[in-house]
C-alpha cells in the first residue's frame, strides 16, 4: 500500500558507505522500483501503470530517451523508469490546503528530496507580490495574469521562455509559436545544459545536429565505445542493447574518470542468464581517463589510425596486446570514403602528426601503450560506433572533443553504413522532439519561413537568450518574465545563489509542473504555478481521448496516450494552457466562435476541419494598450503581426497541430497516418540514411582542433557534478546511490585516496567545496558548497565528483563551453576546506 510523505529532509548524519557494486540490475533492481512504486502507488495502480509503460497503445516513459524495438517485452522498463512513472502517478496530492499549511520561506527550507515526494499539483496557485503564501486561482484569471503581464512588457525580449525536455511534440510546437507570435526567440531549454555541445559539433561536421544510429546499428556494432556515460543509471534499457551486441561477438570499451556496474557486468532481468547465470559482462577494456582528457584519446586514436596506415606504428604495435591479433598495418583508411563524402583531411593529417604523444598521455593520464590499444581496437574494427553523454560535453572544449570523434569515424567511413556511427545518448525522454519542434533560441531561416507560410505572420529573426543568457537577462533587470515550461529551472542551472537572485527580480515567474520542485519556493515578485497532466495521466478533450507524440535519441517518433485518471479535474494539458494563452494573447481566428462563446473548461465538441488562415496586414494599426489592461476585455490582442489559427480547435483535437507539423517541419508529412497504424515514424536523417551532409560544401568535414585538457593547480581537484542512482535529472527518487556504495545521504565528494592523504584530510571528514574561477576581470571568484562527507572513491588522481543539484552552486555562469554555451559542470577546480568546529 502507498506511503505518506515524508516529513524531514535527508538526515545527512545517516550517510553509510560501502563498497561500489560491479554489477548492475538483476533481481535487487526490480525489487527497489518495486518498493518505490509501491510507496508511490500502491501495488493495482503500480502494475496497471508499469505495463503501459513504452508499450505501443500505452504511455512513453517520462524518464530517457532510449528508443524502443519494434517488438516489445511485456515489461517494457527499466528500475529508473519505473521510478519516474512512480514518481508522476503516485497518489499523493498537494492541494490548497498544503500551500495554505506551508509558507513559502518554510517550503524554501526543505530539500529537493522532500519537496518532489509531497505529491503531484491540483489547482492553479498563485503568490501575490509580497505575500507569503501561495493562494488559489482560477484558471481563466491565472491565464489573464499571464497575458496582461506579457502585454505590458516594453519589448517581447523582456519575457524569458524555458521548456523541459519532457514536453510533447504537440505542446512544443504550440509553445514555440506562442513564443515567436509574441516577438521573440528567447526558449531557452534543457538542451542548452546538456547536449548543446553535441548539437553544435555535429551539425558543423555532418550537417545534421543529431546522431547518425539506430537502435539496429547498436546492435550489429563491431566495436562500441562508451564514452563519458552511466547507462546502468541514466539509461538502463540501453544495457540490454550493449548486451544483444555483445552476444553477437561486438567489443565494448568504457571510458569514464569513474568505473561503472553498469558498463562492467549486467544481469538482465528478463533472462535466466541475468538471474541464475551471473549476466553478461560488457566491458573488454576500462579507459579510467582524467577529466576533459577525451580530445587527447580520440586525437590519440586518429593518431594511431594515421601512423597504421603510413606504415609508422608497426614495432609500437607489436607491443599492444589485442586479443583479434593483426596480420598487416595496411588498408586501415577508407580512403573511397574520404575522397567522395568528405574534405579538410589533408589538414586533419598534418596536424595530427605534429601532435607529440607525451601530450595525449598528459592530457588523458593514460599510458601510450593503452591509447594504441585503444586505436588499435579502432582499427581493426568492422563497424564503431561511438556513444557519449555529459561526460563529454561539459567541459569548455567539448565541441573540440566531439569535432575529433567525427574525425575518427570519418576516418574509416563510419558513418552511413550499418552497425556504424555517432550516438549522442539523450537525456528526458522529448528532449530531442522539442528541438525538432523549433525549441532553439537561433532557430534557421528555413524553418521561420515555414511558420510564415504556415501562420500568415512574420517570425522575429534576431536570435534569442539560451539558458545562461536567459539568467544573465534576469540578473541584469532586462528580462521581467520568466514561464517555465516543465523542468525545475533553479535546480537544473550553474551558479545557484546568481540564479536565485536572478529569478527573484523578475515581475512575474510561471511554471508549468506536474508536482512541486524548487522553482516554485523561489520565485519572480509574483509566481503563479499552472499544474499540468502528465505523460501517464488519461488527456480527455474534444469528446474523446487524446495522444501526444514524442521523438527518442535517434529520431524515431511514436504515440503515447496517458491511461490514469488524472489527479484532479481541474488540470489542463500542456497543449491547452498554451492554446488558451495564445487565443488571449492573439485573438480567437477569424471565422471562428469567440472565446467567450466556449465553455473552455469542458472537454466539448468543436470544428475538426483545417483551421482557416485569416490576412492581417503587417502594417494594420494596433490595438491601443495605452487605457491599460481593462481595456483589452478578455485580453484580446490585435497585434502588428500574430500567427492565424483556430485556437480552440487546436486546444480540442490535437491532429490538427499534427496536420501544423506535417506542414512545417521535414519528415512529417506521413505523420497521423503513422500514428493512426500503430508505427513508428523515423525521421529523416541524410548521413545516416544515404551519407548526405547538409554542410556548405555538401560533405562532411574533417576538422583541426588545438588539443586542450584541464591543468590542475597544485592542492586543487577538478570536480565534476553527477547523479546518484535514485535521481533523474534533478527529481530525487531517494536516497541512496547504491552502485557506489552511498546509503543514506547525498552531500559527499568522492576523491582518490591518494590525493585525501596529500591533502591533508582524512576519508570520512566533513569539508567545505570551495570553487575558484578567474572572472574576465581577472579576480578569483569563489563560491562555496557546505558540509560534505569526504569518501575515498576509484577517481583519476586529482579529479573529484559529487551530486548536483547540491553543487550547482559551485559552478560559475560564465564558466562555458566554447561555440555551444553549456555550462562546464564536469570540470570546476575546487579546494577542499575543514569545517569550522
Amino acid at each position: 500500500m502507498a506511503t505518506k510523505p515524508p516529513r524531514t529532509d535527508i538526515d545527512e548524519a545517516n550517510v553509510r558507505v560501502t563498497r561500489p557494486k560491479k554489477v548492475a540490475v538483476g533481481v535487487p533492481a526490480v525489487l527497489h522500483a518495486l518498493q518505490i512504486s509501491n510507496d508511490q502507488m500502491g501495488v493495482e495502480r503500480s502494475i496497471r501503470s508499469l505495463l503501459r509503460v513504452n508499450q505501443k497503445d500505452g504511455f512513453d516513459c517520462p524518464g530517457c530517451a532510449w528508443p524502443e524495438e519494434d517488438k516489445r517485452h511485456i515489461a517494457e522498463f527499466c528500475e529508473n523508469g519505473a521510478k519516474a512513472v512512480a514518481e508522476e502517478a503516485t497518489i499523493r496530492r498537494v492541494g490548497p490546503e498544503f500551500f495554505a499549511e506551508h509558507s513559502v520561506a518554510e517550503l524554501e527550507s526543505h530539500d529537493d528530496w522532500w519537496l518532489g515526494q509531497q505529491g503531484r499539483l491540483t489547482q492553479p496557485m498563485i503568490l501575490d507580490d509580497g505575500g507569503t503564501h501561495y493562494r488559489p486561482i482560477a484558471w481563466d484569471d491565472a491565464l489573464r495574469e499571464i497575458a496582461d503581464t506579457l502585454r505590458g512588457l516594453e519589448d517581447p525580449n523582456e519575457a524569458i521562455f524555458y521548456t523541459s525536455g519532457r514536453t510533447s511534440n504537440e505542446a512544443a510546437f504550440l509553445y514555440q509559436l506562442l513564443v515567436r507570435g509574441f516577438g521573440t526567440n528567447n526558449l531557452p531549454d534543457c538542451s542548452n545544459m546538456c547536449h548543446e555541445s553535441s548539437g553544435s559539433a555535429l551539425t558543423e561536421t555532418i550537417g545534421i545536429g543529431k546522431g547518425t544510429v539506430s537502435i539496429g546499428d547498436i546492435h550489429e556494432a563491431d566495436l562500441l565505445i562508451v564514452a563519458g556515460q552511466n547507462p546502468g543509471t541514466n539509461h538502463p534499457r540501453m544495457l540490454s542493447a550493449l548486451e544483444k551486441a555483445k552476444n553477437r561477438g561486438a567489443t565494448i570499451i568504457a571510458v569514464n574518470p569513474l568505473p561503472e556496474a553498469g558498463l562492467v557486468r549486467f544481469e538482465n532481468p528478463q533472462t535466466v542468464k541475468g538471474v541464475m547465470l551471473g549476466g553478461t559482462k560488457l566491458a573488454d577494456q576500462f579507459v579510467q581517463i582524467r577529466l576533459g582528457g577525451d580530445q587527447a584519446l580520440f586525437q590519440a586514436i586518429g593518431k594511431h589510425l594515421l601512423e597504421c596506415e603510413d606504415g609508422l606504428a608497426l614495432s609500437e604495435r607489436q607491443r599492444v596486446e589485442v586479443s583479434t591479433g593483426s596480420a598487416t598495418v595496411s588498408g586501415v583508411l577508407d580512403h573511397e570514403f574520404i575522397t567522395a563524402h568528405t574534405s579538410g583531411f589533408d589538414a586533419y593529417r598534418q596536424a595530427i602528426s605534429e601532435v607529440p604523444w607525451r601530450e595525449l598521455v598528459s592530457g588523458t593520464g593514460l599510458p601510450e601503450k593503452t591509447l594504441r590499444r585503444v586505436g588499435e581496437a579502432v582499427r581493426l574494427s568492422k563497424a564503431t560506433i561511438v556513444c557519449w553523454a555529459m561526460g563529454l560535453t561539459q567541459h569548455k572544449h567539448s565541441v573540440a572533443t566531439l569535432r575529433d570523434i567525427v574525425n575518427v569515424l570519418l576516418l574509416q567511413g563510419n558513418i552511413g553504413r550499418t552497425g556504424a556511427g555517432l550516438c549522442p545518448v539523450r537525456g528526458h525522454s522529448n528532449v530531442q522532439g522539442d528541438r525538432t519542434m523549433g525549441i532553439y533560441e537561433k532557430p534557421s531561416d528555413a524553418f521561420l519561413d515555414a511558420l510564415d507560410r504556415e501562420f500568415d505572420f512574420r517570425p522575429p529573426r534576431e536570435h534569442g537568450h539560451d539558458t545562461v543568457a536567459a539568467i544573465r537577462a534576469m540578473r541584469d533587470g532586462t528580462a521581467r518574465v520568466f514561464m517555465g515550461m516543465g523542468g525545475n529551472f533553479v535546480s537544473a542551472t550553474p551558479d545557484t545563489l546568481v540564479t536565485e537572485a536572478a529569478l527573484r527580480r523578475t515581475d512575474l515567474s510561471v511554471q508549468v509542473s506536474t508536482k512541486l520542485n524548487r522553482s516554485h519556493v523561489v520565485t519572480g515578485r509574483r509566481a503563479i504555478i499552472l499544474p499540468t497532466l502528465g505523460r501517464t495521466d488519461r488527456d480527455r478533450r474534444g469528446g474523446g481521448e487524446q495522444r501526444v507524440t514524442v521523438e527518442d535519441s535517434m529520431g524515431a517518433v511514436h504515440a503515447s496516450r496517458g491511461r490514469l485518471s488524472p489527479p484532479s479535474e481541474d488540470l489542463l494539458s500542456e497543449v491547452a494552457i498554451v492554446a488558451r494563452l495564445c487565443e488571449l494573447l492573439f485573438g480567437p481566428a477569424v471565422g471562428a466562435r469567440p472565446s467567450s462563446e466556449i465553455d473552455v473548461d469542458a472537454a466539448v465538441e468543436v470544428d475538426h476541419g483545417q483551421p482557416e488562415h485569416t490576412e492581417i496586414p503587417f502594417d494594420a494599426p494596433a490595438v491601443d494598450d495605452s487605457k491599460g489592461p481593462a481595456s483589452r476585455g478578455a485580453g484580446v490582442r490585435h497585434p502588428h503581426n500574430a500567427p492565424q489559427a483556430d485556437w480552440a480547435a487546436l486546444e480540442h483535437d490535437y491532429a490538427l497541430i499534427r496536420q501544423h507539423i506535417a506542414a512545417v517541419v521535414p519528415g512529417f508529412e506521413d505523420f497521423e497516418d503513422s500514428i493512426d497504424k500503430g508505427r513508428t515514424l523515423f525521421l529523416p536523417n541524410g548521413p545516416r540514411d544515404e551519407r548526405r551532409f547538409a554542410t556548405a560544401d555538401g560533405r562532411a568535414r574533417f576538422t583541426v582542433n588545438p588539443l586542450e585538457y584541464p591543468v590542475i593547480p597544485r592542492g586543487r581537484l577538478l570536480l565534476q557534478t553527477l547523479r546518484s542512482h535514485d535521481q533523474y535529472n534533478t527529481t530525487i527518487y531517494g536516497k541512496d546511490d547504491r552502485y557506489r556504495g552511498i546509503h543514506g545521504g547525498r552531500r559527499v565528494i568522492m576523491v582518490n585516496p591518494k590525493d585525501i592523504q596529500v591533502l591533508g584530510f582524512a576519508d570520512g571528514q566533513i569539508v567545505d567545496i570551495v570553487s575558484e574561477w578567474t572572472g574576465a576581470d581577472g579576480v578569483v571568484q569563489e563560491r562555496r558548497a557546505e558540509a560534505f562527507r569526504i569518501v575515498g572513491y576509484s577517481t583519476p588522481r586529482g579529479n573529484a565528483a559529487a551530486y548536483y543539484p547540491e553543487t550547482n552552486v559551485l559552478v560559475p555562469l560564465d564558466s562555458v563551453a566554447d561555440v555551444s554555451g553549456t555550462p562546464t559542470s564536469k570540470s570546476v577546480v575546487v579546494r577542499l576546506e575543514r569545517r569550522e568546529a
